[in-house]
Order: C-alpha cells, then sequence, then structure tokens
C-alpha cells in the first residue's frame, strides 16, 4: 500500500467540534475535574461498568477521564504535555483524545473502513502526528496509518504492517537512521483460532518511517513458531525489546523477552522455571529511565521480572493480575498496576529487585501504563 490521499471518513471528532457534541462509545467526559490533575503517569482501566482513559498522580492517586464501552488499552502522551490519546483494542473501534490536567475528554476518532484498532498507537513528529495500528476486519492483515492531529486525525497516509495481526509498534532512532518497528503479533492467542495451532505467524518488521517501505521482517525459529510478538520498547538510543505470548499450552518454559536486532532477534536468558512461572503469556514490557532494566509482566503467572539490558536475568516478584509497566523519572525503578487496582514502585540495583512502595484502592488497570511526558 502507498500512500493515499484519504478522505475523513474514519474522522468522527475532531479537536474542537466534539467536546459538545453527542458520543456514542465514550461520554460522560465534558465535565471538568474542579482542579487540574497532576499527571506523573497515564494508564488506562475498567472503571465501574465502563472503560477510561486514568491519570495517575506521584503519589499513585488515579483519576479516571469520561466513560466508555469499549476497552481501552494503551495510551499515548503527546510531548507538549497537555494532552494524550488511549486506543481501544480489538475489537474495539474507537481512539480517545483527552486533556491530561483537565480531565477532559477532547474528541475521538475511529480507524479506516472496515478495520479495527489493536490497542496501540504513537505520536511522531514532536506530536504534530499520530501513528494508529489497525487491523482488516475481514482478512486480518495489519496497517498503519498515519494521521495529522491538527486536521483531527485526518488519515494522511497508510501502510502494510508486513504481517496478520499487528499489535504495537513504535518509531526508534538508529546510527543508520530511523525505523519504523511494528510486532506482528499473527494469530491472536487464547481465541478459537489459535486452539491447536502450532504457528502463530507472528514477525518484527522494520519499515522506512517517512515511505512505509519494508526494511527488514525477522521471525522466530521453527520450535519457537507457536510464539505471537505482540509487545515493544524502546530506550533512547534505539535499543528495542519484544514480548511473545505463546499459542500452546500453559506452562512450558520458553523466552518471552528478546531484542530486536539487525539481524534478528536475540532471546533474553533466565532459569526454566522462571520462563515457566510466566504461564506463557507476557502482557507488558518496559524499559526504566536509564534503558539500563527491562522489566516485563505477566498477569496470568502474577509476577514481575526484571533483567539488564545485556539479556541477564535479575529476578521476580509476585504481583497478581499485575500487567501494566512504566518507568519512573529515576533510573532503576518501574511503576506496576494490576487488575485487581493495585499500584508498586519496582526498584533494582542491578543484582536484586523488591518493592519499594505500594497503594491499593484503585481502578481494575488494564495492561498498561505510561510515564506522563
Amino acid at each position: 500500500m502507498g500512500i493515499l490521499d484519504l478522505s475523513r471518513r474514519s474522522l468522527i471528532g475532531t479537536l474542537g467540534s466534539l467536546v459538545g457534541a453527542p458520543r456514542v462509545l465514550f461520554g460522560g467526559a465534558a465535565h471538568a475535574q474542579d482542579h487540574l490533575l497532576d499527571a506523573e503517569w497515564l494508564a488506562t482501566a475498567g472503571v465501574g461498568e465502563g472503560f477510561a482513559p486514568v491519570v495517575l498522580s506521584p503519589d499513585f492517586a488515579a483519576t479516571p477521564v469520561g466513560s466508555g464501552t469499549q476497552r481501552l488499552h494503551w495510551v499515548e502522551p503527546s510531548a507538549d504535555g497537555r494532552t494524550a490519546v488511549a486506543v481501544a483494542r480489538r475489537p474495539g473501534t474507537t481512539a480517545v483524545l483527552f486533556d491530561r490536567r483537565a480531565g477532559t475528554v477532547l474528541a475521538t476518532f475511529e480507524p479506516g473502513e472496515g478495520r479495527v484498532f489493536s490497542g496501540h498507537g504513537r505520536f511522531i513528529d514532536n506530536g504534530r502526528r499520530f501513528l494508529a495500528v489497525e487491523i482488516e476486519r475481514a482478512s486480518g492483515q495489519g496497517v498503519v496509518s498515519r494521521r495529522v492531529v491538527e486536521s483531527g486525525f485526518a488519515i494522511e497516509a497508510e501502510w502494510a504492517s508486513s504481517g496478520i495481526g499487528p499489535h504495537d509498534m513504535l518509531q526508534v532512532a538508529l546510527p543508520r537512521g530511523g525505523a519504523l518497528i511494528v510486532a506482528n503479533g499473527g494469530v491472536e492467542p487464547h481465541t478459537p483460532e489459535a486452539l491447536g495451532a502450532e504457528i502463530a505467524g507472528a514477525s518484527v518488521a522494520r519499515l522506512d518511517p517517512e515511505t512505509g517501505a519494508v526494511r527488514t521482517v525477522a521471525a522466530l525459529s521453527e520450535d519457537l513458531a507457536s510464539l505471537s510478538l505482540r509487545h515493544l520498547a524502546s530506550s533512547a538510543d534505539g535499543f528495542t525489546v519484544v514480548a511473545a505470548q505463546d499459542l500452546l499450552a500453559d506452562g512450558i518454559a520458553r523466552p518471552l523477552i528478546y531484542a530486536v536486532e539487525e539481524d534478528g532477534l536475540r532471546a533474553f536468558d533466565a532459569p526454566e522455571e522462571a520462563w515457566r512461572g510466566l504461564r506463557t503469556y507476557v502482557g507488558s514490557v518496559c524499559l526504566d529511565a536509564s534503558g539500563a532494566y527491562v522489566a516485563c509482566a505477566s498477569p496470568r503467572g502474577n509476577r514481575v521480572m526484571l533483567w539488564r539490558r545485556d539479556g541477564r536475568f535479575i529476578g521476580a516478584l509476585p504481583l497478581v493480575d499485575g500487567c501494566g509497566l512504566a518507568p519512573t523519572r529515576e533510573a532503576g525503578r518501574f511503576l506496576a498496576t494490576s487488575g485487581l487496582g493495585e499500584t508498586v514502585l519496582i526498584a533494582t540495583d542491578g543484582e536484586e529487585v523488591g518493592v519499594v512502595a505500594r497503594r491499593s484502592g484503585g481502578p481494575r488497570f488494564d495492561n498498561h501504563a505510561v510515564l506522563a511526558a
């Protein structure tokens, strides 16, 4: 697919015009908070009978923004510190732009015709554009749409993701030029299609960030073909990791974290018992502020695991239904959230890992959290 001169057919909201308009998929957010929110982290969560973006303060207090019927997954902060976009995951079809200080919804927008959102999107060009990962309903083929923020997130270009079932995507700076990296998850794990399937068809594609041209596509070896490659994280120097889920039975010891390198994917190390403890499912992956440490979380395995950047295993700690992970502003520290409303501050010195602080009573956090810009 080349660059397309698309209409604004996918747009159901603009920055200004929808503030006072009726909302079907997402609403209840036109009322501003009675004070400005101090947003240290952002997340999404189940709130009451619906779903919402959530603003987390430095003391872990959580404030929902609006409410909708579709499950929201990733939330992407803009570079200017004012707004963020929360994106629904398959089969969801809404993305929510909100003011993270006022706590109000500004607009919503939809995927291209015949497609659903995968749950992830990223601001680029200092917040002037937004990349969304979309999936064709009929074929499962992946599409990356590039949208113009000041035009109400209208699509200006779209490219094939070079695989089926894309989930996460990010743009990285590399010594030989930037790249757009897409995790094509292949068959969606834990669906009827995945039952008994031994080949996920997953890959990690590097695309040209300007044209969408495919540079490389990396896949795992045949003995790891049941892994679905789904979540990405990168450091400022372009070091990137991808996290996997397994289509096969629970409890198989397989590497589920890989460094994305120019010549392929390099598995991180961990004892077999540690891999088995993840129960074949990693729901999020994250690097700390220094880029020296990598953490992953498994809500099914009820644990968070940490490594050094070179792939050497540090350790693990329990967190029931924990999945959201974000860096703090300090090296060696991570925020973790759980589906039971718990927020935990985790620290490592490269030798050990421990809990520094903990707060309960929050909403049912979804799979991701992010440090606000």
